[in-house]
């Protein structure tokens, strides 16, 4: 036999133990061995199955981390301006109307035979909410920036409904005459400090950035009244265009509004964001969010905070909202308009009659005490080049009525410097 070989076993028998014999004692020690080796096993498969079923879910104390810095910014700069977005709530009187029938023949019915005609009739008013939209928090003594056409109504009751819960009755200080944006006010309420004394609580703000420095391509973000019933809801997008012209309307067509300069970006706008904030990852707010494109998907539009931190200083000092006016009637030439109307430049502001008959200069504005005439092309605005891009109405809103500036014209070929002294344009 190989010494590597196993040996063969034949007529194998294993000799019982004496403690063995006993079959009842056999079988006590057979389930104690059984039952210790599968606890055993047990034991290790709970233990690992645990860990894992750990790696997978985490541990019941352990709080999400954001995962991107981009992510950790985003979360940063909501929890910043939440506080200072709220939802504006629009209410007012309605009619009750009743349905009551009348014989249109006068008189009883005969047989339970006639006709019956319904009528309709008021029987009185109740307040009702009929709308609403989002604001954000200015300054610590209440001041809201919303959009215009959420507080148009005058006949309107508005209350503001804060991030906390809290409710308050609303004024409308100062409605933009041409730029959807609005200033309302709430009062802030007395609260016991710990020395005993009422004090007046201050109200959260949002940070006001520079939208003079926005870039395509950056990261935004939107938090509004989202459909009018979901508080602070938010929407993270890119801003997809810059210097945007828009028509914007209402639903029914009554209501519509060019607007110049505005912001595109495709963090989702819908019904109710109206005059919420948009924010940079910062969370200052660079944009007012005033409209949407119903036939797109995810196409916003918001007015630069630019535009609003004159009116929110105008209504500061004077309580209303004013604009520079030349009071010219204009039309931006291009290569187009300077061929078909034989012009000798291809840029500029040429002043014309409007189709309707009206002049090309306003009677006793700042551009007839100038000595501007129909026909005159200004080229330069306070020696910036009027364009497409740089238009006439855009370098007027840089500046306040009372300013002075020059002008620089083309009339009958020759080239001319005027001075005018801006006038006022309010609602």
């Amino acid at each position: 036999m190989n010494l590597y070989d196993l040996p063969q076993l034949n007529n194998f028998k294993v000799s019982k133990p004496r403690l063995l014999e006993n079959t009842s004692v056999s079988f006590l020690i057979l389930v104690i061995v059984l039952s210790s080796f599968f606890g055993f096993l047990s034991g290790m498969f709970s233990s690992n199955l645990f860990e894992n079923i750990q790696g997978y879910i985490g541990s019941k104390n352990d709080a999400y981390s954001p995962q991107t810095s981009q992510e950790q910014l985003v979360i940063k700069a909501v929890e910043q301006a939440s506080p200072a977005v709220v939802s504006i709530v629009i209410s007012k009187d309605v009619p009750i109307i009743e349905q009551y029938y009348t014989n249109p023949f006068g008189g009883d019915l005969f047989f339970g035979q006639g006709f019956l005609v319904p009528q309709y009739r008021q029987i009185g008013t109740q307040k009702k909410e009929v709308g609403g939209g989002t604001g954000f928090i200015i300054s610590q003594d209440g001041m809201i920036l919303t959009n215009k056409h959420v507080v148009a109504d005058e006949k309107a009751e508005y209350t503001v409904l804060t991030n906390d819960g809290k409710t308050y009755p609303a004024k409308v200080l100062a409605r933009d005459p041409f730029q959807d944006l609005a200033l309302i006010k709430i009062d802030r309420q007395g609260q016991v400090d710990k020395q005993g004394d009422v004090e007046l609580k201050k109200f959260p703000v949002v940070r006001l950035g520079d939208s003079d420095k926005i870039q395509m391509g950056q990261t935004v973000i939107a938090i509004g009244n989202a459909l009018g019933e979901f508080r602070n809801t938010v929407s993270v997008g890119v801003i997809s265009g810059l210097g945007r012209t828009i028509t914007a309307g209402d639903s029914s067509g009554s209501l519509t509004e060019t607007i110049e300069d505005v912001i595109q970006s495709d963090a989702a706008i819908n019904k109710g964001n109206s005059g919420g904030p948009l924010l940079n990852l910062k969370g200052e707010v660079i944009g007012i969010n005033t409209a949407m494109v119903q036939e797109a998907q995810s196409i916003g539009f918001s007015i630069p905070i630019s535009k609003a931190k004159r009116a929110i200083e105008q209504v500061g000092n004077s309580g209303k909202i004013v604009y520079p006016f030349l009071g010219a009637r204009y039309i931006l030439v291009n290569e187009k308009i300077k061929e078909e109307n034989k012009l000798s430049v291809d840029y500029g502001a040429w002043l014309a009659r409007g189709d309707d008959g009206s002049p090309a200069v306003a009677s006793g504005s700042a551009a007839e005490k100038a000595g501007l005439k129909e026909g005159d092309i200004i080229l330069e605005f306070n020696g910036e080049k009027i364009s497409n891009d740089n238009t006439l109405s855009k370098m007027i809103n840089k500046y306040n009525a009372g300013d002075g500036v020059s002008l620089k014209i083309l009339r009958s070929g020759e080239e001319k410097m005027l001075e005018a002294v801006l006038g006022q344009r309010g609602e």
